[in-house]
């Protein structure tokens, strides 16, 4: 069997099993890949040797991450977050690199691996961070958007390491100068690609996409990454950079997605191919000797990264709170700075002998990155008295605007759903609060006169400053399980018989959210399903009442609450809108009428239909006439106002 097919053969077959364990134990696959190196490399188990053909092969996995990088760079967010991007991101990156240049040399380091190993040690992580920013919801809060803003910074600056690497390996007396053709051939790149490819790179991908030929759009894809990429390794910069302007120029045309999606294959197993030779180029003997000072590159970069981003972050006008969870979350390294040691280490700036050191103390830190953030918070709270006064402001803020309200909707959530839900609200007059954590939008929405407060409400003490209590209805409106869930589980503690509407993306989670206490679950996709079924329907010439019926009885039998809008309903229900059949929640307290007997028994025929019993524990059911009640369950009944009256009496008094 060729030696080749040998490698790629125990590469595929180890790294398929590492990523599967290293996703069942919800760690990112880039530690996966690495270990993958570490273990079949020639200083462990020499599986695979580290020769250059493999090492050359693994470079396409740089090209295709910062093809990918370009392709996702976003000027928009750009400009948007600029203030932070280029205020507090490039402080980051420049104090962090000025740092190491100046004192690695001191520890008899050349200035010029001080400078490589700056900016490398500068490097976060943006896979783990990006990641669990967007599992905890933390994207829009203050400290997500400053780690997001840093780690556009660190894309940018990886540009021009990328230009500089190359010249710093160059002779002594040669150094000057070819830094400077560097930055002129790097300038020059820049606006040729950028300034004038753009008009052409439409043209040419039209051109491409009217053949209607997938394979030809992918073939034309490879080509132009690649083919840039070459261009400025021809220019005497490096394949990596080529790769991120092709990816920079597609961007801004309409066939970014389609080229993401085509592209992401081929990213993901070169890229998983460069992580194993970076796991591959791992000594564990030279480490093992070598542990004090891979323990002191662990050390030292992690904290002067977190003291550095939680002073910046100060500087900037960030709460101390907030400045500590921005430092948690970018204290490690990351990948950016494991392509920029390997071609600090083809270049020459980079001895043999420390190189080992430095990945080991980088991996180190990306593996342990994703416990420091999940135990950040509990140190973030010790260490900040002032965050629990900054939440009794806020929970004060929230007090005063619910202070006034009664019987009114609590909204977890004001994005666009969050947001419709309220319109609606105002139509009919209902009063509503609304909680969002993201800051820009809660000062849009209420200078706009929208009765919306900053606040997480995930938390027991948010919901009773937003008047829980006394809420008639609550509505979680963003698709979060995990969220949802916590909240179910405060609302059903402080208000066990109030109606919980839930939104979801799909079926997965129905089961999980009506035990954990919703009162109904809405999926999108079955709305998305219905709504596209009615139009084609239409289209088909089916009349429309019965296409109406159809739905209705869809929904019917999915949301058992909405029989009372669908039962009854004509054109005339405006006019006659107390007269038309409600729904209503009653709980049954210990010393209720009803507790221990049975429907049939209360005779409420003729008075309201119980559409459904909800127990706690137990999703909710249609009981049938020999159900019994018992204290504590919810009973959803189905009738006029004044009929409503009576029957919850019967239920209550007897």
């Amino acid at each position: 069997m060729p030696e080749t097919l040998v490698t790629i053969l125990v590469l595929l077959g180890a790294a398929v099993v590492v990523v599967v364990a290293c996703r069942l134990a919800r760690l990112p696959p880039i530690l996966g890949y690495l270990l993958v190196g570490l273990a079949v490399g020639p200083h462990a188990l020499g599986w695979v040797e580290d020769t250059r053909s493999t090492r050359y092969l693994a470079e396409f996995g740089i090209v295709f991450l910062m093809f990918s990088l370009g392709l996702e760079f976003s000027l928009a967010q750009l400009r948007a977050l600029r203030r932070a991007v280029f205020g507090l991101g490039f402080a980051q990156v420049a104090l962090t690199t000025l740092a190491a240049a100046i004192a690695l040399p001191l520890a008899g380091l050349d200035w010029k691996a001080g400078v490589v190993l700056g900016g490398a040690l500068a490097m976060s992580s943006t896979a783990i961070v990006s990641k669990m920013l967007a599992e905890r919801m933390e994207l829009a809060t203050p400290h997500g958007r400053d780690a997001i803003a840093i780690l556009l910074f660190q894309d940018l600056a990886v540009v021009g390491f990328l230009i500089v690497i190359p010249a710093l390996g160059r002779a002594p007396e040669e150094l000057g100068a070819a830094l400077a053709f560097a930055l002129v051939k790097g300038a020059v790149a820049l606006t040729l690609i950028l300034g004038l490819g753009q008009r052409p790179m439409r043209a040419w991908f039209n051109l491409v996409a009217r053949q209607r030929s997938s394979e030809l759009f992918v073939l034309n894809v490879l080509l132009v990454t690649l083919g840039l990429a070459a261009l400025t390794e021809l220019a005497g910069l490096s394949l990596a950079l080529g790769a991120f302007l092709a990816g920079m120029l597609i961007a801004e045309t309409e066939y970014r997605y389609q080229v993401e999606e085509d592209i992401k294959p081929f990213r993901d197993v070169l890229l998983g191919l460069f992580f194993v030779t970076v796991g591959m180029a791992l000594d564990l003997a030279a480490v093992a000797a070598s542990w004090p000072y891979v323990l002191l590159l662990l050390v030292v970069p992690l904290a002067f990264k977190l003291a550095l981003v939680v002073a910046l972050a100060r500087a900037f006008g960030a709460p101390l709170a907030s400045s500590l969870r921005t430092g948690f979350y970018l204290a490690q390294a990351g990948e950016l700075a494991l392509v920029m040691m390997a071609l600090a280490s083809q270049s020459g700036v980079i001895a043999p002998a420390v190189l080992p050191v430095v990945l080991a103390a980088m991996v180190l830190s990306m593996l342990g990155a994703p416990l420091v953030i999940e135990f950040a918070e509990p140190i973030v709270r010790r260490l900040t008295a002032n965050d629990w006064l900054a939440r009794a402001a806020q929970l004060t803020t929230i007090a005063s605007t619910a202070m006034a309200r009664q019987e009114h909707v609590l909204i977890c959530g004001y994005g666009r759903s969050g947001q419709n839900l309220a319109r609606l609200l105002e139509r009919e007059q209902i009063p509503y609060v609304a909680l969002d954590n993201d800051p820009e939008r809660v000062r849009e929405a209420a200078g706009a006169g929208a009765s919306v407060v900053y606040g997480d409400a995930g938390r027991r003490e948010t919901l009773v400053a937003a008047g829980l209590p006394k809420a008639k209805a609550l509505a979680i409106t963003f698709a979060d399980t995990h969220s949802a869930t916590k909240i179910l589980h405060h609302a059903l503690a402080l208000r066990p018989g109030l109606p919980v509407i839930v939104r979801t993306v799909d079926d997965a989670d129905l089961d999980r959210l009506v035990k954990a206490g919703a009162t109904e679950v809405v999926p999108e996709v079955l709305e998305g399903s219905l709504m596209l079924a009615s139009h084609a329907l239409l289209v088909l010439g089916v009349p429309l009442n019965r296409v109406l019926g159809h739905i209705r009885a869809v929904r019917e039998e999915r949301y058992s609450l909405f029989r009372g809008f669908f039962h009854g309903a004509t054109d005339a229900a405006d006019a006659a809108d107390n007269l038309q059949p409600r729904l209503h929640s009653v709980l049954l307290h210990d010393g209720a009428a009803a507790a221990g007997r049975t429907l049939g028994e209360l005779g409420l025929e003729g008075l309201a239909e119980v559409t459904g019993v909800r127990r706690r524990g137990q999703p909710p059911s249609r009981p049938a006439a020999d159900f019994r009640l018992e204290a504590g369950d919810v009973v959803v009944l189905l009738g006029a106002p004044k009929e409503l009256a009576i029957a919850e009496a019967r239920l209550l008094e007897g």
